[in-house]
């Protein structure tokens, strides 16, 4: 009778025991309950075919200035109507699809951070000043007056593209992305394999781009030679050159999610680029304070002892480590 019970007690004990895991088994993970991380979305600028709200003078003065972005060349270049003042590139050409393109160098944060302070000048920056940096040394060119309808049309169409964005923030997918440095120099001979096997096909084999068949604007920019950016444009640094070919080279074939090129070639490709004859720009009121200079400015002097060379191409891991002691 004895042995009963406890062969009773034991069969209970083991479907409870069943029970039990069976409730474990079918109860879901607690991380399962959790919402999903949110996604945070590169900044996308507004679309004046869905912006009800811009009328009138308004709308007629954001249509012109992004005209004269997306076709500066028509307006200021060797054959513009209004000045010939430019060396032919159109603003778009760098700042993709007239500064509304993410990680294309874009002006998503140009009207939300100026006026601002750059080490660069010195001095507060207005987005008039910024906009005559462009065109003096992407466009090699003069600027345009400040009070000029033109200036007005380019203004309007920036603040407007920025409207969104709070005052003071940057936001996501703004301007360039910075890529993480090579652990070695970026290598001009390697990025003409690159280059040639990649770029040449729209940038032509002497860099030298395609034109429109109007011959009044480019289709793909000269990325060298006399009708290019000058040593003076932000794109002559090849750490900004090498983050913009990232999310934008091969036109139309590469984006941030889907980079065409890895790290290493870009950073190669933009020292090749770069390497290449261009027009000279007198920069020798840039950077008051010498310290302030960005790590790969490629012209001295330097507040430390590495060279122009080194400043150019890197390696930059030295450099920065050098700066921390």
């Amino acid at each position: 009778m004895k042995k009963l019970i406890g062969l009773i007690i034991v069969l209970i004990s083991i479907a409870a025991a069943i029970i039990i895991i069976q409730q474990l088994i079918s109860k879901e993970p607690s991380i399962t309950n959790s919402p999903a991380p949110v996604q945070q979305k590169a900044w996308i600028g507004p679309d004046l075919n869905t912006d009800p709200s811009i009328k009138g003078n308004e709308r007629a003065s954001i249509l012109y200035g992004h005209d004269l972005i997306a076709h500066t060349s028509k307006y200021f270049g060797p054959k513009g109507i209004l000045s010939k003042i430019t060396n032919g590139m159109n603003c778009q050409n760098c700042h993709l699809n007239a500064g509304n393109q993410p990680w294309g160098n874009n002006y998503g944060a140009v009207y939300s951070t100026y006026p601002k302070y750059r080490d660069r000048s010195g001095s507060i920056e207005t987005i008039y000043k910024r906009v005559s940096d462009c065109m003096q040394r992407s466009l090699n060119g003069m600027a345009i007056d400040s009070n000029s309808k033109e200036f007005i049309a380019i203004f309007a169409y920036i603040q407007w593209l920025g409207k969104d964005v709070k005052k003071g923030e940057k936001p996501i997918g703004a301007g360039i992305e910075k890529i993480a440095y090579l652990n070695r120099a970026a290598d001009p001979k390697k990025g003409r394999a690159i280059y040639i096997a990649t770029c040449q096909i729209c940038h032509g084999n002497n860099g030298q781009g395609q034109m429109l068949a109007t011959k009044k604007e480019y289709a793909y920019p000269p990325v060298w030679g006399e009708n290019s950016y000058n040593d003076g444009a932000g794109l002559y640094r090849i750490s900004n050159l090498a983050g913009y070919i990232k999310n934008n080279m091969p036109f139309l074939k590469t984006s941030h999610a889907s980079p065409a090129l890895t790290n290493e070639a870009c950073w190669d490709v933009a020292a090749f680029i770069n390497s290449m004859p261009r027009p000279h720009m007198n920069q020798s009121m840039d950077w008051p304070s010498i310290s302030k200079k960005p790590i790969d400015y490629p012209f001295g002097p330097y507040a430390d002892s590495f060279s122009e060379l080194q400043h150019k191409y890197g390696p930059f891991q030295e450099m920065i480590a050098s700066a921390k002691h």
